[in-house]
């Protein structure tokens, strides 16, 4: 983690105090006092993602304070709210999901906005893997088209709530867009499939969010249109854990391993018709 970096995003945030350091991947997030700062990858298209900074849909998605430049990394300063704590896992807020998901995709849709980011985080995660990797065979026979046109998250999963000022919210618009909205349920759906999320999680997640009006899925026969999504999210978690563990040169846990047995059962079962 380049040290320089971490200080200009403690500049930027306008606060004292020692940096917590949130994550340090492709992106660095660090939180000061009671704000956010998040410097993105290099190369990001800005156009697009200040395109999907404009979306504002109070209490429902987390807005920005404000945006800035450090070198080539685009930087956005957010309120700091309240992430997910263990004793929320024990009990995971797969209801408040589901319905926060449900409201997204009641929304219309903004002017401007670009295609949402799912399968581009397929296509990046299979890329690191080498030809013969299973997770990138498993890619071969995935189809990434869009069949939805409607306002999708784009990269839903439980560590995009947070609490503020008592209200779960949606973050992290990275990759907010036009889709297929069934790509929201997508990940939960591969967690399911895989033997992650238990088939009372999955139902109370799936039911929460048809209840909510959710219009993403057929409610009598959800995996019409979750099959091909759920797929893709099973390849995109088992390579980049591939990639991660081997990055790491650490074994694969319990979960990878489920992931990537998913991954022969893709290339064993041709998709619907």
């Amino acid at each position: 983690m380049p040290p320089d970096l971490v200080s200009q995003l403690v500049r930027l945030s306008g606060r004292e105090g020692p940096p917590t350091v949130l994550k340090d991947t492709r992106v660095l997030v660090i939180r000061v006092g009671d704000v956010v700062v998040k410097a993105h990858p290099a190369g990001t298209d800005e156009a697009e993602l200040k395109a999907r900074l404009e979306v504002r849909l109070p209490g429902l998605l987390l807005e920005p304070l404000g945006t800035d430049r450090v070198g080539d990394r685009f930087v956005t300063i957010w309120p700091a709210g309240e992430p997910l704590t263990p004793d929320d896992l024990e009990t995971p807020p797969w209801e408040e999901g589901g319905r926060l998901l449900a409201r997204l995709h009641a929304q219309p849709l903004p002017a401007g906005l670009p295609p949402m980011g799912g399968p581009a985080r397929v296509t990046r995660a299979v890329a690191q893997l080498e030809p013969g990797d299973l997770p990138r065979k498993a890619y071969q026979t995935l189809d990434l088209r869009q069949r939805g046109s409607g306002l999708t998250h784009g990269d839903w999963h439980l560590g995009q709530l947070i609490r503020l000022d008592g209200a779960w919210l949606l973050i992290d618009p990275d990759d907010l867009g036009y889709g297929d909205p069934a790509w929201d349920l997508a990940r939960p759906a591969a967690w399911f499939a895989s033997g992650l999320v238990s088939p009372d999680e999955w139902n109370l997640f799936l039911g929460s969010y048809l209840a909510a009006g959710g219009t993403a899925v057929s409610p009598g026969d959800p995996w019409r249109e979750l099959d091909g999504p759920a797929r893709a999210l099973t390849v995109q978690l088992a390579a980049t854990a591939m990639a991660t563990a081997r990055r790491d040169n650490t074994a694969l846990d319990e979960a990878a391993e489920a992931l990537i047995s998913s991954c022969e059962r893709i290339l064993a079962t041709p998709p619907p018709s």
